[in-house]
């Protein structure tokens, strides 16, 4: 994909409707032909860099991260995550890209402690390994919610995901923006009560 070109829809001029006088009327009035006979201007399409598409993915996914942690702590007085907002987009389709939304600490299945991290892709892929992490990526609009837990990687001195929580340390991955609210949500749930709500909705 690193041969993609990018230009800007916006900047495209229209044809410029200029009405229509015959070549004839025209010499009698002027005693000139006009040989060009296109009175519009042809499409003119401004190029982007990557760099200037990067930025404008980049504002997208963050503004859809916004929305997205104000609908999650706007569900429950008990139920607070830290916005931690920062994106990336992949190197050779800057059009495509990922915002972390939130973090927390949860038992999860069988583990007491797990610490974990929430995204959101406009694209929808399998999870991979730590050298290509994002696999088979689906082209379309499709967005993608997801969680992984993570670890500290001390000799790094960075998170990396965990994956002895699952295979890939995915601990769910949807399309669907209710599900994804619903499983965060169950995430950050402190007691069995407020699980039993979450799972009405």
């Amino acid at each position: 994909m690193s041969n993609l070109r990018y230009f800007d829809a916006a900047a495209i001029k229209k044809p410029v409707q200029t009405p229509k006088t015959a070549v004839h009327t025209e010499f009698l009035r002027t005693g000139r032909i006009n040989r060009h006979h296109q009175q519009w201007s042809p499409e003119e399409k401004r190029y982007l860099t990557h760099q200037e598409v990067a930025a404008r993915t980049g504002r997208k996914l963050e503004a859809a991260g916004t929305v997205t942690h104000d609908r999650i702590n706007g569900f429950h007085r008990s139920i607070r995550f830290p916005k931690l907002l920062f994106h990336r987009t992949l190197a050779d389709s800057p059009h495509l890209g990922y915002c972390h939304v939130t973090a927390a600490r949860t038992k999860f299945a069988k583990f007491d402690d797990v610490r974990w991290s929430f995204y959101i892709a406009n694209f929808f892929s399998d999870i991979g390994d730590d050298e290509h992490f994002f696999e088979k990526i689906k082209l379309g609009y499709s967005r993608m919610y997801f969680a992984v837990a993570t670890e500290v990687d001390a000799e790094a001195g960075k998170l990396t995901v965990n994956r002895t929580i699952h295979e890939n340390g995915l601990l769910f991955r949807t399309r669907d923006p209710k599900e994804a609210l619903k499983n965060v949500l169950m995430l950050g749930a402190r007691d069995e009560q407020l699980r039993k709500i979450i799972n009405s909705i």
